[in-house]
Formats: structure tokens, sequence, C-alpha cells
């Protein structure tokens, strides 16, 4: 009996190779990066070319929000799904003596169901949801490899006296928190690359919740030099929290940049090994630009635009962040996408992507965008949901171009503020009462869509 030519290649190849690849992911969430801190988002002070070539090669999303407008909340909120109305962490807090309060294994994370699907997990960076040996340190939770700082707190130096892997400490005896040898981000690059060349035949997730622009503002000495001289750029005194720095805002510029360059790197890399058009590339930030402490100066670099309000703040300054994706051959390049969106659904989408939607834990609040990575039509939200127990406390709605805000709810019930998104993106005209029913509708979503925490009670809502 004759075999044919097709029988004897399949003998010849590996089982693995005819079988399609699940992609790969490489989540890149930087710390506290405004919406208007990149160049294809309008900044003209900062350089950063690789962000600004993902936009040409991908799609750049112009109305996608954080899950919070603080760290711990808005990372929550990506790796569970859930909207702050729903989520475990609703605000920042600490635990003793490192970390912050931990997830609870009823919550079911991205990492952990991408690793019951064959992946390779490593996160690298800043963690924030839970403190080492807890129920939700990260090694416990689906990664496979944890390099970074556990605790927000300790994440306030890029000079740390020591790193985690996985549940051991890295010590870096030649720094002293205020300056050193050794930058946390180029060990978290160093980290990354080596994290990619090691898992490039086999499907991994790679989430870089990396540290900067969040200050301290502390620059190598050679970050500085292509911003040193180009501004007036009076010294910071340190009076703002955190260190002093004698060129904050080239300290500042200088820290995009090199993140920005840590991007490019992760780019050449896939293309180098073969593996862009098997790997979503999605680049985000965690919340709004900073409050202009630690030396900052959001106005300044035009950290918002013309968005009202900074982190901390369910305005658009403080939610709404630079979002982009890449995945050479499956995404449109150089598309602009208007499709409202935001952290909760990122785990629907890449369980999607890897053929897992059968896996997508029920009750979570985000929907699947694969079909607009893919250029297809999108069904949009019926809404949006944002509660954040910091600040005063505060919840907002999207539907459509209507916003509604409430602040201050740790002080009693508070009034809705109602915005026109499409007519006042700044937000500057509160428009609740020319529209009573639109305001009905939209407080009749956050009742809805709020479950009382016991963990970050709201007064407003009659909790305490």
């Amino acid at each position: 009996m004759r075999c044919s030519l097709a029988i004897v290649l399949c003998l010849l190849v590996p089982a693995s190779s005819l079988a399609s690849r699940k992609p790969n992911f490489i989540l890149i969430v930087a710390d506290d990066l405004g919406y208007g801190e990149v160049g294809c988002y309008g900044q003209k002070k900062i350089k950063t070319p690789a962000v600004d070539r993902m936009a040409r090669e991908g799609i750049r999303f112009t109305q996608f929000y954080a899950g919070s407008p603080v760290c711990a909340p808005s990372r929550c909120c990506l790796m569970t799904g859930k909207h702050g109305g729903h989520a475990w962490i609703r605000d920042n807090r600490e635990v003793k003596p490192e970390g912050q309060p931990p997830l609870p294994t009823s919550e079911i994370l991205l990492s952990e169901v991408l690793q019951k699907e064959g992946y390779t997990c490593g996160a690298i960076g800043k963690w924030g949801l839970g403190p080492p040996g807890s129920d939700c340190d990260p090694i416990r939770r689906g990664f496979d490899l944890f390099f970074g700082y556990n605790c927000q707190r300790h994440a306030h130096s890029h000079y740390p006296l020591y790193l985690w892997r996985n549940d051991r400490h890295v010590k870096l005896p030649e720094n002293d928190l205020k300056t050193g040898k050794t930058h946390s981000h180029e060990l978290f690059e160093k980290e990354a690359l080596a994290f990619l060349q090691a898992n490039k035949d086999r499907p991994f997730f790679l989430y870089l919740p990396f540290a900067i622009p969040h200050v301290a503002i502390q620059a190598q000495p050679d970050w500085l030099k292509p911003y040193l001289g180009l501004w007036d750029d009076p010294p910071y005194d340190g009076k703002r929290g955190y260190v002093p720095h004698p060129t904050p805002r080239a300290g500042y510029a200088a820290m995009i940049s090199r993140m920005d360059e840590t991007v490019g790197k992760l780019l050449d890399t896939l293309d180098r090994l073969d593996l862009s058009r098997d790997t979503l590339v999605l680049f985000t930030s965690d919340n709004g630009a900073t409050h202009d402490a630690g030396g900052a100066d959001t106005e300044f670099f035009q950290s918002v635009g013309l968005l009202r309000g900074r982190k901390g703040s369910v305005y658009e300054g403080g939610l709404r962040v630079p979002t982009l994706a890449r995945w050479t051959g499956t995404t449109p390049a150089n598309q602009v996408s208007d499709y409202i969106g935001y952290f909760p659904d990122l785990l629907p989408t890449f369980l999607d992507a890897a053929g897992a939607s059968a896996r997508i834990p029920k009750g979570i609040d985000g929907q699947s965008f694969l079909p607009t990575l893919r250029g297809e039509k999108q069904p949009p939200h019926d809404f949006l949901m944002w509660e954040f127990a910091g600040y005063s406390g505060q919840q907002a709605v999207r539907v459509g171009d209507w916003k509604g805000v409430r602040r201050n709810l740790q002080k009693g019930p508070a009034k809705l503020e109602l915005y026109n998104l499409r007519k006042d993106l700044a937000e500057q005209h509160n428009v609740a009462a020319d529209f009573p029913e639109k305001v009905k509708e939209l407080e009749a979503i956050l009742t809805a869509q709020h479950t009382p925490s016991k963990l970050f009670p709201l007064k407003g809502l009659g909790e305490r």
C-alpha cells in the first residue's frame, strides 16, 4: 500500500506543530500613566516611539478605561473581570508587615484560568493584591513566576533594598531607597525578555504591571541625558512627598521614555522569535495621571489633555487611559477604535482569544472585545460602572455618551452629576437638572450594580 505524500509529511512533523497554537498574551500596565502622556495620544514633550509604533501596527483605543482610579482596586477589576460595585477590593489599603488585603480563593483570577488552559504565566512588576504567603500570593494564584514588588508602598522607591522572586527575597544591598546602582525597572526588563526566550515554544501569559512612571521620580543618569536642559526645570525639594530631585521634569519624562524603550525591546523580541503573529500585546495604565506630588508636573506635560480630574477621581482624567493592542495579522494596522470598554473586559477577551470562552467565570461584568481586535463588528456595553471607596467615596456610570458621577458618599447620600461626554468631554457642565429621567436611569443602574462590602462600606448607601 502506498502512502500519500501528505501522510508521510505528517509522520515527519511533531504532533504539537500540527495543532493550531493558542495565542500568547503580553499585558503591559504602566503605573499612573496619564491619557495624554504618550505621543500617539497627543504628548508633545515626552518621546514614546515604541508605544507610537504599537498604534501604527495595531489598534489605538480612544475610550478605554481603568477599573478604578487607584492601583489595587483597578488591578482587582483587571484580574477578576468585575467592576467596582462587585469587586472584592474597592480602595487601596495596607496590611502588616507587607502587602495589601488578599483576594479570597472564591475570586477567580485570569491567571488561574489561563494556567489551567496550559499557559505558562509570569508576573513581573508590582502586585498589590495579597501579601507574601497569603491566599493571594501570586505564585498561589496561577503564576509560575513572580518577580517584583509584592506591596504597593514598597514600590514607592525604584531603588528597593530587595524584590521578591516567587517566595524568596532577592536582596539589593547596593540600593538605599533614595538612590543606588540597581533600578527596579531595569531588572523587570531583563526578567521579561528572559521569560519570552524561555517560553517561546509554549503558550504564555506575561503580565507586566510596571512601577513607572509612579513617583518617586528616580531615573538613572543615562536616562536623563535626552531631556536635560530642554526646559526650565526647577528642582523639587521633597516637600510634597517622596524624594527630592534636581530636574524633576526631565526625570519624569525619562522614566516614561525608559518604559517605552522596554516596550520596543519586547516587540523586537517577538519579531525575532517569529511570535508576533501568535501574540496579543496590550498596553495600558492602571489609572489616570498622578496628582502633582513627588515632583510630578502634570500641567506642564498636559498629562490628561482636556480631561477633568487625576488619579483618585472618577472623572475622565482619573479613569480614561491610553490603551493599545498589537496582534500582527489579527488586529488591523493603524486603526483607531471608539469601543467603550474597561479593565473588566480583559479577562473574557483573553479567554475568548484562547479558545476558552466556556471557562469565563459566571457573574463577571466584562465582555469580550475580541471582535474589535479582529476588526469585526462589536456589540456595545449596556453600561460601564465604577465604585471607589476612597477619596471620600465615589461612583460613576457611563451609558453611551452619558456619564453620571456621585461623590462624597462617605459623608452621606449624594446627588448625581450628569455629563454628556460627546458635547462636554471636560465634564464642566452638570446638566442633571435638565434631564431628570436620565438621572433616574443612571441612579437605578448604580443601585442595582452595588453589592454591599464589609471591607469598603459607603455611608451614603446606608453602610457602616
